[in-house]
């Protein structure tokens, strides 16, 4: 068996593909294969991924599927794949210089996911920051360590035990914004074991047109979904009671704070923004009581305030100001 599978959804991004794919090609490097998902590309994208498994037959693969999302793609590389573990690699992001054996030294180690950094990058290169897919460093578990619920749900920065999926029979929703939230702590309740480092193997392409720009305000909505797909399964595994306070302040702070803010910057006269403090209070109408929002530093506090009164129009003013001095001060 390989040791490692690099999946790539492939969705209209010839402008990026080739340094993408550059990135996951190590010649010389052995245990490990590259499948290119072309999810209904119409774009130069699918003649590219052919270039490369024809360049390199014994590494690249592609396959090709009808358009049906990120975690379709996700899942339908998944069905051939390999390797004992799996990286998620978006087809617009690449790889760090040496990430790939370093990845492949790492799994040497027998754990169920790996957790390291990511680097948020602009198109012309600039290094905006580098985001931690772990606050700590070395084994744990959900068990041990609660708090994971918190920590960035993205499936890229991880290198996952593929048996997590397939003997549990958890995959990605098909289209569904925050699907990596919908995912990921899900396989944490499932994870024996887990380690973290802090090596920034993943290049996260900060482009317009992602879904964090995105203006399309209602879809802000799915994250409802996401947050309700991890609720009930935590349930049905239960383990909701053990973790309800964890449970509750991914929730506040995805759907509510964050959420929010999203839309907010987007539409500030949005009604999405009432549905989505609605629905999180139906759900948790204790949440002020919850140990991580009472200890909430003081600008979330802030932000929390407004967001509760529906100061719309001061909340997007904050959040513009806040937003300028980053960039003022990058």
């Amino acid at each position: 068996m390989l040791k490692l599978s690099i999946i790539i959804p492939v969705y209209n991004v010839e402008k990026y593909l080739r340094k993408c794919l550059d990135s996951a090609v190590c010649l010389g490097v052995e245990g490990y294969e590259i499948i290119a998902v072309n999810d209904g590309s119409t774009d130069g994208s699918p003649a590219i991924c052919a270039e490369y498994a024809e360049r390199f037959p014994e590494l690249v693969r592609t396959v090709t599927t009808p358009n049906g999302g990120l975690g379709h793609a996700r899942n339908t590389g998944m069905a051939i794949a390999q390797g004992e573990y799996l990286l998620f690699l978006d087809g617009d992001d690449a790889l760090s210089e040496n990430a790939v054996p370093e990845m492949l030294a790492l799994l040497e180690r027998d754990f169920d996911i790996f957790f390291f950094d990511l680097l948020s990058v602009t198109e012309s290169g600039r290094l905006l920051r580098q985001a931690q897919g772990c606050r700590l460093e070395g084994e744990f578990s959900l068990k041990s360590f609660p708090e994971l619920l918190f920590e960035l749900p993205s499936a890229c920065c991880k290198l996952w035990r593929r048996s997590l999926f397939t003997e549990t029979g958890i995959s990605f929703p098909g289209r569904l914004w925050f699907e990596d939230l919908a995912t990921s702590p899900l396989l944490y309740a499932q994870a024996k074991k887990m380690f973290s480092v802090h090596k920034p193997w993943y290049r996260y392409l900060q482009r317009s047109g992602s879904i964090t720009n995105s203006q399309s305000v209602p879809r802000n909505l799915e994250i409802i979904t996401a947050v309700d797909t991890v609720l009930d399964y935590y349930k049905a595994q239960g383990l909701y009671e053990r973790y309800r306070p964890q449970l509750c302040y991914m929730a506040f702070y995805n759907q509510l704070l964050t959420g929010s803010i999203r839309v907010n910057l987007a539409d500030r006269k949005s009604p999405v923004q009432d549905q989505l403090l609605e629905d999180f209070r139906a759900k948790f109408p204790d949440y002020r009581e919850n140990p991580y929002v009472r200890a909430l530093p003081g600008k979330y506090r802030l932000l929390l305030y407004l967001i509760e009164r529906r100061r719309r129009l001061a909340l997007h003013l904050v959040m513009r100001l806040n937003n300028l001095l980053k960039r003022k001060n990058s």
